[in-house]
């Protein structure tokens, strides 16, 4: 599914933030990325979907060589790539329902299928009700969940999310980690940078903690290991 195999990234400025790091993450897994700020958690996470080119090494994502592909093919490999921000990233002039079937629209899948995706996705997370409202009328816990639903309304199979509550409070991050764990128990791979102690110990997974671009601790059903 995602493998990194002595992987380096050193950024113009001098500084490294992937330091050999080899990885392997199956079909199906759930996976929080931990460590401190400035560890390498988000170079990790933006090599995944090619944000980010490793300065040595090889990465794969669902078979296609990150380090050969062209970057015209770039948009190809995020198709079966869902992507979470922390700050939502939707496009304000659009209604929930046309944000979440932009997704569609730009695979160019048909009108009837979009539609019925759309709000089957909708369902998922709560929101099909909400469906004509724009993103300025929802909450902050509800612009996450339309971007969740957009990340996944094309049944990625990886579903990767950078800091997906770090702007919530906490009782609405339960709420989209609930989300996140439905998507999962479908299949879906979900790779999670997160700096949330509560939800990584309470909702136990696989845990992969990055310092100074290393990897310095893979365990399932793992703890966050930080103070928070």
């Amino acid at each position: 599914m995602i493998e990194m195999k002595e992987v380096y990234k050193t950024y113009p400025n001098g500084v490294t933030a992937a330091n050999g790091i080899n990885v392997f993450i199956d079909q199906g897994e759930f996976v929080y990325v931990v460590g401190p700020s400035g560890a390498g958690k988000s170079t990790f996470i933006k090599m995944m979907y090619r944000e980010e080119k490793p300065t040595k090494g090889t990465i794969t994502v669902n078979n296609i060589n990150l380090s050969k592909l062209k970057n015209s093919k770039v948009p190809l490999l995020r198709r079966n790539i869902g992507m979470v921000f922390q700050d939502f990233k939707l496009l304000e002039t659009l209604t929930v329902y046309e944000n979440v079937a932009f997704a569609m629209e730009v695979v160019e899948e048909q009108p009837n299928v979009i539609k019925k995706r759309v709000m089957e996705t909708l369902e998922l997370v709560g929101l099909k009700h909400k469906a004509r409202m724009l993103p300025t009328e929802l909450s902050g816990g509800e612009q996450q969940r339309v971007a969740i639903a957009r990340s996944i309304v094309n049944s990625p199979k990886v579903v990767i999310a950078d800091e997906p509550t770090g702007n919530l409070d906490p009782e609405t991050s339960w709420g989209i980690m609930k989300i996140f764990e439905e998507i999962n128990l479908r299949g879906t791979t979900v790779v999670m940078a997160t700096h949330n102690k509560d939800i990584v110990n309470n909702l136990t997974h696989r845990v992969i903690a990055i310092e100074s671009g290393k990897i310095v601790r893979d365990e399932q059903k793992g703890g966050y290991g930080y103070e928070s």
